[in-house]
């Protein structure tokens, strides 16, 4: 990716020093599909049709949601989501909704990290990245954002300080 793509990227969430909701992860998570299946084996449930994942105000709608679970102690360790598109939301410590789509997310809870793929978008505020994969460590506000293949293109609309506030 080139430098300037960079420092683009690295503003977008600079301006506003919010990090996601810091009781998140304390809550419980709450999903509603039309099915559900569990594999005991592998730690997995598949909810299909619909899916509304919520925990504290992250957001996920999908048409199928994978979460795979700790075998030892059933923490939550990855939640994917899979649709035509796939939504996810949060809200950070000072109010501001941070919102993301693409066909596939991938969101590891222990990382903090949302990894966005095939016609991703992230915004915040009115500033918006897209891309062909985005990933996005949340709780460091750090972002890579890549095109596909060699000469496609990282799309970025930043909006003036004065606008977000």
């Amino acid at each position: 990716m080139k430098l300037s793509h960079l420092s683009l990227i690295s503003c977008l969430f600079l301006s506003s020093q919010a990090l996601a909701l810091s009781t998140d992860q304390d809550q419980p998570v709450y999903i509603d599909s039309d099915s559900q299946q569990l594999d005991m084996q592998s730690n997995k449930v598949t909810f299909l049709g619909d899916v509304k994942l919520k925990q504290g105000s992250i957001n996920i709608n999908a048409d199928k949601v994978i979460v795979t679970r700790d075998p030892k102690d059933g923490s939550i360790q990855e939640i994917e989501g899979y649709g035509n598109l796939a939504t996810f939301s949060q809200l950070t410590d000072d109010g501001k909704t941070l919102y993301g789509e693409a066909k596939e997310l991938y969101y590891v809870m222990v990382e903090d990290q949302l990894t966005m793929i095939d016609q991703a978008m992230l915004s915040q505020d009115d500033s918006v990245i897209r891309g062909t994969k985005i990933r996005y460590k949340i709780s460091s506000q750090k972002l890579i954002a890549d095109g596909k293949q060699k000469g496609d293109r990282v799309s970025t609309v930043l909006q003036p300080q004065t606008v977000q506030e």
